[in-house]
């Protein structure tokens, strides 16, 4: 648990690269599926609770698609989940996005198994 009585496995379960979570995408998509509102509820919860904390929204495609439009994809998914995290009241000075486009893949391999885990937003705290 944390200085808020969240508890921080919730929040790290299930995520790559140290993500502090994981929102994943359809093909060619950048709309986040409402099964993932109550983990970024939470998320936005624990940023309005500790208002010194930061994340980073790190938008990632898989690599089909042009490497300019697999960025500007990565992109329109990071800022999907920082405007739901804004929305649920989280300061914008508390939120930043960056796209990684196909550069950064949580998982190696040309199927649908891998690509599907690569079509993400990772939420990554700050210290």
């Amino acid at each position: 648990m944390n200085g808020s009585g969240m508890d921080e496995s919730v929040l790290y379960a299930n995520a790559p690269k140290g993500a502090a979570a994981t929102v994943y995408f359809g093909f060619d998509k950048y709309n986040v599926d409402p099964s993932y509102r109550p983990m970024l509820q939470q998320n936005a919860d624990f940023l309005k609770e500790n208002t010194q904390r930061h994340v980073l929204v790190e938008g990632n495609t898989d690599n089909r698609g042009s490497r300019e439009y697999n960025i500007a994809l990565g992109e329109k998914r990071a800022v999907a989940v920082r405007d739901i995290l804004l929305a649920d009241g989280v300061a914008p000075a508390q939120v930043d996005v960056v796209s990684y486009g196909e550069e950064r893949p949580a998982v190696e391999g040309n199927n649908e198994a891998a690509w599907a885990k690569n079509r993400r937003a990772d939420l990554v705290y700050g210290k």
